[in-house]
């Protein structure tokens, strides 16, 4: 994470200083040139904060003349990247504090001005929290803009998890409610736009997974091209869970199958390392069999109970009578979103939502893994 908290470093805290000077000459940036030098230590988060609260001690306390001094720093090429997160946010600060009403529908307004330089995705999360219905009205009207970015933020934006931004606890609350925004994109001519409907799809599935496949069915039946490729990777979390309606949407259904038990190239695993392993499927049935192969991953806790992740291993088809082997190595190492721990540890085959009988392996410590041997 070190590499990213960089992200907003002094140098971007200074070209963000003359890109403010150039629009607004007779202003002080007194705050905001001292937050380059306290920048050390902080994470990107910390970061946007420092720098947007430097932001709000050398503007006046007006959210239309800060407005104004962003909308001229526009002009500015400079004015671009990482440096718009605290602008943003400092924009939705001074909107949500202001007495005038317009203030709040304009703020949104001018996250679509700053999103093409870098994205408005975090500090729209604000305004969904104080006035979500509001704020959807207008994001609506987002999907049909001309620019993609945009229309990415319709979607992004109002994600119930996306990373690194504030939760909005209404939007898990009611899923439905940004289920038109996606209904207007998950055939959009732009890639990055289709690719964040299917993760907010996927969001939505963790409170509302019947809704989800239902809304998935209906894309299926007015599609193109790209929109299996969409639904698949929208109900990924449902397919790994073995939800039934998931997997008969996609084609999954029940089969007559022979699931080796997985042959592993060791019973220990030192961290980091890798264990690899084989298994065989066999279509015992007399019809063609689209399958979903997965695996589970039963990680030791600290603890000592277990913990599985299912991650996708392929989607073969077979033919009746056809034996198919499948091998696969994973890797064990520590990692910000992982962290692991010795003891016993299983892995487990799932195949269109069947799971087949876990078999055991160690994990063991060693001073290359971070940690101690036990």
């Amino acid at each position: 994470m070190g590499a990213m908290n960089e992200l907003i470093n002094p140098a971007v805290v200074g070209s963000l200083g003359r890109s403010l000077a150039a629009v607004a000459p007779g202003r002080d940036w007194f705050h905001l040139a001292g937050a380059a030098g306290r920048l050390d230590g902080l994470s990107l988060r910390q970061r946007t904060d420092l720098v947007s609260e430097a932001l709000l001690a050398d503007l006046p306390q007006d959210y239309s003349t800060a407005a104004a001094v962003f909308r001229r720093a526009l002009d500015q090429p400079e004015f671009t990247g990482w440096m718009i997160w605290p602008v943003s946010e400092t924009a939705v600060t001074l909107a949500l504090a202001s007495p005038a009403s317009v203030a709040f529908g304009d703020c949104l307004l001018l996250l679509t001005e700053l999103t093409p330089r870098l994205t408005g995705e975090f500090a729209i999360r604000r305004l969904l929290a104080a006035d979500l219905d509001r704020a959807l009205e207008a994001i609506q009207g987002w999907t049909s803009h001309s620019d993609w970015h945009v229309r990415r933020l319709a979607s992004e934006g109002t994600r119930p998890y996306l990373p690194w931004a504030i939760r909005v606890p209404e939007i898990a609350a009611r899923p439905a409610a940004t289920l038109p925004i996606l209904d207007a994109l998950y055939r959009d001519p732009e890639e990055d736009v289709r690719r964040s409907v299917a993760n907010h799809l996927n969001d939505l599935s963790r409170h509302a997974p019947d809704l989800v496949v239902a809304t998935a069915a209906g894309w299926l039946a007015a599609p193109d091209p790209t929109t299996p490729r969409v639904v698949r990777h929208g109900l990924r979390t449902l397919l790994k869970k073995a939800h039934p309606g998931a997997l008969a949407l996609l084609g999954f259904a029940p089969a007559r199958l022979a699931v080796t038990p997985p042959r592993l190239d060791r019973t220990d695993v030192e961290l980091p390392g890798e264990l690899g392993f084989e298994f065989e499927i066999t279509n015992n049935g007399s019809a063609e069999a689209r399958l979903a192969v997965d695996y589970a991953v039963h990680f030791a806790k600290a603890n000592g109970s277990l913990a599985e992740k299912v991650f996708k291993l392929a989607t073969p088809v077979l033919s009746p009578g056809e034996t198919r082997k499948f091998s696969k190595r994973h890797a064990f190492r520590q990692m910000t979103t992982r962290v692991h721990h010795a003891g016993p540890h299983m892995i487990e085959l799932q195949v269109n939502g069947v799971r087949y009988a876990p078999t055991e392996f160690l994990v063991h410590m060693t001073s290359r893994g971070d940690l101690t041997r036990p």
